[in-house]
């Protein structure tokens, strides 16, 4: 069977912390019963479309405001930008943020008296991207992933099988074998999130904390750490290396040369003594010091975009020769490649070779050398391109066959090129590099200085030092004449490849034999370095390393309903670029019955068949059967289960990147969904069309909802606008599903109720008019910005008209959500872990001890009984209401 002439797919979603100019791609299928173009779904076709409609709107190094109000720099193509800035504000608003608030924060979370009973993990088993009973319309299977986590940041590995995984936002695992049986290593730091892995000559392990890839849902990280065992040892806080000098930074690099350990920080080039590690960090190059903390424009808020570095490059000949490779990846005046000359650090503008020293031309950069040093290779990510070239961002792949980091460079590779190698990605608009500011890796086989691989969205592999390259591992199957969607074959007749989106890279050797690791939005995978290859140069032999041990998943929700085919329960979430996972009660393993990004989540509690999974700015999706499908829709359509069911402010882009969905906590069929207005439909999981929402109440231009709520009728909306730290403004509007009663609630600026992001509502089952109110953010002890205020969770028992702070002593952590137990007390979900309020009680107590992860939504069983936590990075847990009082 062959693919369909529009092959679809969800956007992957890697969004990037601050830009300018972004272009929203509406929804693409019609509302209604099911066509030949499956809702939701991204062709390339399509992407190719939002780029060529945004390309050239802003020079790479404007800073006037776009329009939209943000005044940031830079210009996206697509939608995936929007979200990065949205989950900032959130989290910033209304100013700016000072370094070390999640460190105080993490500090008093520790400190608080923790209630009984114990987390457990209920998807610590093998994830299936290709699962084939989840063939629908909306689905990737059979695209080749295989078994697939979150994100992977960074790889290491040895000589002696162990390998070590540095995630996003779940923390670093070690492999004794090769690769699988994984463990957690670092779960007693402050920070779970990864931004450089790196073993040096003796042994040791080094973390960089703080993801470096600039998208929507990385976190600042609390330092750099070294384990000198790593074969046996953890991680802990006593493995800090130096003082706090980088804490609430990212680190994109760790590098090694002279005796110094190197840094490629958020925050300039940092180096300290890799034989000392007390004494603080010394400061090598920041291009603009005044913006760092303590400068006169630290409270700029530009600040955090003015002193970025990406990797550093260290003559293994000679390291005193040291080159940095700095800039912004949407451009700025300082953006290039700088050396020390006569003990200045000045940037390289001639004699580099084709390797570009102009600020519009590099970018994010990434550095590889060989073993033996006679080759350094380069990564180069331009802001020329990604502002005017639709198709790449990519300038190119370099080699300096003199070994020097000094050059001469010689361009080895462009996009056109590796799309000619075997990629997936042909379409004009999305090809190799489009995301070249958020997708690289690159290394050298230690035996062999001409063999590389190379890592954007796809894996690259060249054998002869880039006169030839080969796509080892496509972007996915789906456009490949070997691919179908039949059930009974994994990908049809293809080999299985990676996930897209590739971050991490290393080699090391198992059982004698060695072999490379690779790390991307999908988890971790290996095959042998000198693998074997198809006619189309693909990989035969790629192995997923997500066996289930790890589990890194990044939920933004949780969805629990009754099993009724099997018993027990349904459990469903939706994941960063993972799709939409389904748990069924007699799995042992899980499956995606929908592709991509996944947001919100309602799940029937009577039927976890009944699902509606939302993609991004409230494109909705519905199906009654968990989506169960053998693909037979591909040639009659009218055999997709899946439907399009999005609010109009969906295709008008009115509605947050991740938008607030809700169902009425007395009447499951009425469901809220909040954009610039607050949508109602009554026809629960019946509902077919978009056309059947009705809108209740307009929030107002240039407003859209954060959080919605309702229980009997009486609905809860908050909304922001300007959501920005430029004006920012936020707000309560309270009225009635039928459509009656609604008005805006006085929340003055300086009030009971800080002017911060408001992230969720919890209702009193037993009285509507009985609600709590999470705040996410700072407050303002950290927070630069007017009305920041105090506290995070607040009541009201007056349905909203007031509001008193119950935050007592509620860490000062960014409150996500909240839910009212069965017996009255109240949990809270944070980007630190879950508190809970007892019932009668003022005081907060520490549910358990997760990790420093951040749960994102909670939810109850369908009895009540059992508390589910979505966090993002360590997969979904749950806890008995019984055990947190």
């Amino acid at each position: 069977m062959s693919a369909p002439t529009h092959r679809r797919r969800w956007l992957t979603i890697c969004a990037i912390t601050a830009t300018a100019g972004l272009v929203a791609i509406p929804a693409s299928a019609a509302p209604g019963r099911h066509d030949s173009t499956p809702f939701g779904a991204r062709t390339l076709a399509q992407l190719a479309a939002g780029r060529t409609q945004s390309v050239g709107t802003m020079s790479p190094e404007a800073k006037a405001d776009d329009g939209d109000g943000d005044g940031d720099d830079g210009n996206e193509a697509d939608e995936i930008a929007e979200g990065a800035d949205q989950y900032a504000e959130a989290r910033t608003s209304p100013g700016i943020v000072a370094p070390g608030a999640y460190g105080a924060a993490w500090s008093s979370l520790a400190k608080l008296p923790r209630t009984k009973g114990s987390w457990r993990n209920v998807t610590d088993l093998p994830y299936d991207s290709d699962d084939p009973r989840y063939r629908d319309i909306d689905s990737n299977s059979s695209g080749g992933s295989g078994n697939v986590t979150g994100r992977m940041a960074a790889m290491a590995a040895d000589d002696d099988g162990y390998v070590y995984a540095g995630s996003a936002g779940g923390g670093v695992w070690r492999s004794r074998s090769g690769g699988g049986h994984w463990q957690p290593v670092s779960d007693r730091l402050p920070s779970q999130s990864t931004g450089a892995l790196a073993l040096d000559g003796g042994g040791r392990l080094w973390l960089g904390t703080g993801e470096a890839t600039t998208n929507a849902d990385a976190y600042l990280g609390s330092g750099v750490y070294v384990l000198s065992d790593p074969h046996h040892g953890t991680f802990s806080a006593r493995g800090r290396v130096g003082g706090d000098e980088l804490e609430s930074t990212t680190i994109h690099e760790l590098r090694f040369g002279g005796g110094k350990v190197w840094a490629a920080t958020s925050a300039g080039v940092w180096s300290h003594s890799t034989k000392k590690l007390s004494g603080a960090w010394k400061l090598e190059f920041a291009p603009n010091p005044a913006y760092l903390p303590g400068g006169s424009k630290a409270d700029d808020p530009d600040a955090a975009y003015k002193n970025i570095t990406s990797d550093i490059a260290i003559d293994p000949k000679n390291p005193s020769k040291v080159v940095l490779a700095v800039g912004w990846r949407s451009g700025d005046d300082y953006n290039g490649f700088y050396t020390r000359t006569n003990g200045t650090w000045t940037r390289i503008s001639s004699g580099f070779g084709d390797l570009p020293t102009d600020p519009d031309d590099v970018g994010s950069v990434t550095f590889a050398h060989s073993a033996d040093g006679s080759r350094y290779y380069a990564i180069d990510q331009s802001p020329e391109q990604l502002n005017t070239n639709p198709d790449s961002g990519l300038e190119g792949i370099y080699v300096s066959k003199s070994g020097s980091p000094r050059g001469p460079w010689t361009k080895i590779a462009d996009y056109q090129g590796l799309a000619a190698s075997g990629s997936a990605l042909t379409s004009p608009g999305y090809m190799p590099g489009v995301q070249a500011w958020y997708n690289q890796f690159l290394t050298v086989d230690p035996a062999d200085p001409e063999h590389v691989y190379a890592g954007l969205e796809e894996v690259y592999e060249t054998k002869d030092g880039g006169a030839s390259w080969s796509t080892v591992g496509p972007y996915w199957n789906f456009t490949f004449p070997c691919w179908s969607i039949d059930p009974a074959k994994r990908t049809g007749d293809c080999n299985p490849t990676t996930h897209s989106d590739q971050h991490g890279v290393a080699i090391g050797r198992y059982h004698g034999k060695s072999f490379v690791y690779v790390g991307n939005d999908g988890g971790a995978y290996k095959r042998p370095v000198n693998g074997t290859q198809d006619a189309s140069g693909h990989a035969t032999d790629w192995s997923s390393l997500n066996d289930g041990t790890i589990d890194t998943l990044q939920y933004y929700s949780v969805g629990v309903g009754k099993d009724l085919d099997h018993g027990g329960v349904s459990v469903t979430g939706g994941l960063q670029d993972n799709g939409q996972s389904i748990l069924r009660s007699n799995d042992k393993v899980m499956g995606s019955n929908f592709g991509g990004d996944g947001g919100d989540t309602l799940t029937d509690p009577a039927n976890g068949c009944n699902i509606a999974e939302e993609y991004v700015y409230l494109a909705i999706q519905l199906t009654q059967n968990c989506a169960v499908n053998d693909g037979s829709w591909i040639d009659d359509p009218s055999k997709a289960t899946s439907y399009n069911v999005a609010p109009p402010d969906n295709a008008t882009s009115e509605a947050r990147f991740i938008a607030p969905l809700a169902a009425d906590a007395k009447n499951s069929s009425t469901w809220i969904a909040g954009g610039r207005h607050v949508w109602v439909q009554t026809h629960g999981y019946a509902i077919r069309s978009g056309d059947e929402w009705k809108s209740v109440y307009d929030l107002g231009a240039g407003r859209t909802a954060t959080a919605v709520a309702a229980s009997g009728g009486k609905v809860y909306a908050a909304w922001c606008g300007p959501c920005n730290n430029q004006g920012f403004a936020r707000g309560i509007s309270v009225g009635n599903a039928d459509g009656t009663g609604w008005h805006d609630i006085a929340l003055p600026v300086e009030g009971t109720v800080p002017n911060r992001y408001l992230s969720g509502f919890a209702v009193d089952p037993k009285n509507a008019e009985h609600v709590y109110l999470t705040v996410n953010g700072f407050s303002r002890q950290w927070t630069e910005g007017p009305g920041a205020g105090v506290g995070h969770v607040f009541e009201s028992r007056d349905g909203g008209t007031t509001w008193k702070d119950i935050s007592k002593n509620f860490p000062d952590v960014p409150a996500d959500s909240a839910v009212v137990t069965p017996n009255g007390g109240l949990a809270v979900a944070t980007d630190l872990g879950v508190v809970y309020r007892a019932p009668g009680r003022s005081a907060w107590q520490r549910v358990g001890s997760l990790p420093a992860v951040a749960v994102l939504q909670l939810r109850l069983s369908p009895d009540g009984r059992t508390l589910y936590a979505a966090t993002h990075g360590r997969g979904i847990y749950t806890i008995k209401v019984r055990d947190c009082d």
